[in-house]
C-alpha cells in the first residue's frame, strides 16, 4: 500500500503551503484578534484562495463546489495547521464552512439555508453538546415534541461555537426517548431569532474560542425545518463528527511541522557554553521524537482519509487520529517551547499560542478518556476468542 498523492493533490498542497508561508505566517499575529481573523485580512486571504481555485473544496459539484474528497481537505487543514492566524477549529479561509448535514436538505431548505451560507449571506452553528452530554452525544436531553405543524423544543446546549454570530443553528434534539441514539434523535434548522431561543451565556476559552450556552424554552419550529427523516439526526451528525476528529489529526500534522521548523532554527542559532543547541544530544532527541510522531501521524491520517473517500467505516480510526494527533502535537510544541527557553513563553513568538490551542484541542470534540472507552469496547469485541 502506498500513500502517494495524485499530481493534482500535490499541486494543491504545494500551492497552499507557499501561500501560507509567504502571505499568512508573516502576519499571523496581527491578522487575528485571538478569536478570529480580522475582516481586512480575511478578505485578503479569501481572495487568494479563490485565485488559487480552492474555494468550497468539500461541496459536491452539483452544489457549486469542487467535489474533492476528504484527503484534499486533510491537506488544506494540514497546511492551515502551520499558522495561528485562523481559528484552530475551523477551515476558515477556503469558503464558508458548510457541514455535510446541510447536504441533506430539501430543495426548499437549500434555498432558505444552504445557498445563503454559500453566498456568505448567512452563518450557522451546530448545537449538540449539553451539560450531561458533552463527550457522549447520544445522551442529550433537549427534546422536540411534535405539535401539529410544528415541533416544540425545550432544553439547554453548551459550548456552541459561533452561536453569537449565527443566523441559524443546526439543533439536535430527542424526538423519541425510547429509541435514543438509535433512531430517537433528530436535527432541526432553527433560526436564532426564534422566540424562546436565547444565548444564556458566552464564555472565553484559553484558545481564544468564545462558545455560548443556548436556552430553548418552548421554541416552536416548523416541521418543514426537520433535516432528513425523523430519528436520523444522530446518523447525520456522526459523519460530521468523524470528519471533525480527522481534522484534528490533519491540523496536528501542521502543528508538528511548524514546531520542528521553529525548533531547528533555534537549535542552530542558539549557543550555550560555546556550542549550538543543535550539537547537544538532549536537544537532538527532542527533535527526533517530534519527527517520529510527524511521520507516524501523517501515515495514520492519510490512510484514514483515503479509506473514508473509498467508502469505508472509519469511525474508530477517527478516534485514533484525533487522540494521537492532539497529544503528539501538544508534546511537539511543548518540546519546541523548551528548546526556546524563556523566549518561547513570550507573545513575540507563536509558540505559546500553539501550546494553548493544542492543549484545548485535546478536550474538544471528544476527550481522550471517552474515545479510549469506545476503542476498548471494539478491541474486546474484535479480539475475543
Amino acid at each position: 500500500m502506498t500513500f502517494e498523492l495524485s499530481d493534482d493533490l500535490k499541486m494543491l498542497k504545494e500551492q497552499v503551503r507557499r501561500f501560507i508561508d509567504r502571505e499568512v505566517i508573516p502576519v499571523e499575529r496581527e491578522a487575528s484578534d485571538g478569536f478570529d481573523i480580522l475582516p481586512d485580512y480575511r478578505a485578503k486571504f479569501e481572495a487568494k484562495t479563490k485565485e488559487l481555485g480552492y474555494w468550497f473544496v468539500e461541496l459536491p459539484e452539483e452544489k457549486g463546489g469542487l467535489g474533492l474528497g476528504l484527503i484534499a481537505r486533510v491537506l488544506l487543514w494540514e497546511e492551515m495547521g502551520r499558522t495561528i492566524a485562523g481559528p484552530p477549529r475551523k477551515q476558515s479561509i477556503f469558503g464558508p464552512e458548510v457541514s455535510p448535514i446541510l447536504f441533506n436538505l430539501t430543495p426548499e431548505q437549500q434555498e432558505d439555508y444552504l445557498f445563503p451560507v454559500m453566498r456568505g449571506e448567512k452563518t450557522t452553528c451546530f448545537a449538540l453538546s449539553e451539560p450531561d452530554a458533552g463527550g457522549d452525544p447520544g445522551n442529550i436531553r433537549t427534546s422536540a415534541v411534535r405539535d401539529g405543524d410544528d415541533y416544540v423544543i425545550n432544553g439547554y446546549k453548551i459550548f456552541i461555537t459561533g452561536a453569537q454570530s449565527a443566523d441559524f443553528a443546526q439543533v439536535m434534539a430527542v424526538t423519541d426517548p425510547v429509541k435514543g441514539r438509535k433512531g430517537g434523535i433528530s436535527t432541526f434548522l432553527v433560526d436564532m431569532d426564534t422566540p424562546g431561543l436565547t444565548i444564556a451565556r458566552e464564555q472565553q476559552t484559553m484558545m481564544g474560542d468564545r462558545p455560548c450556552e443556548l436556552s430553548f424554552e418552548n421554541v416552536r419550529v416548523p416541521a418543514k425545518n426537520l433535516i432528513g427523516a425523523e430519528g436520523r439526526g444522530f446518523a447525520l451528525a456522526q459523519d460530521w463528527i468523524n470528519q471533525g476528529r480527522i481534522r484534528h489529526g490533519a491540523r496536528a500534522i501542521g502543528v508538528i511541522e511548524r514546531s520542528l521548523e521553529m525548533a531547528v532554527t533555534q537549535a542552530r542559532q542558539r549557543k550555550t557554553f560555546g556550542k549550538p543547541l543543535s550539537e547537544r544530544q538532549a536537544v537532538q532527541w527532542k527533535l527526533v521524537d517530534s519527527y517520529l510522531d510527524l511521520k507516524a501521524l501523517r501515515l495514520m491520517v492519510y490512510d484514514t482519509a483515503l479509506r473514508y473517500d473509498a467508502g469505508a467505516d472509519v469511525r474508530h480510526d477517527a478516534y485514533i487520529v484525533k487522540m494521537q494527533g492532539d497529544r503528539m502535537a501538544f508534546e511537539a510544541m511543548d518540546r519546541c517551547m523548551q528548546i526556546h527557553g524563556g523566549s518561547g513563553l513570550t507573545t513575540d513568538l507563536p509558540i505559546e499560542k500553539f501550546w494553548r490551542d493544542q492543549r484545548s484541542m485535546m478536550i474538544t470534540e471528544g476527550p481522550e478518556e471517552i474515545l479510549r472507552g469506545s476503542l476498548a469496547q471494539k478491541i474486546l469485541q474484535d479480539y475475543a476468542q
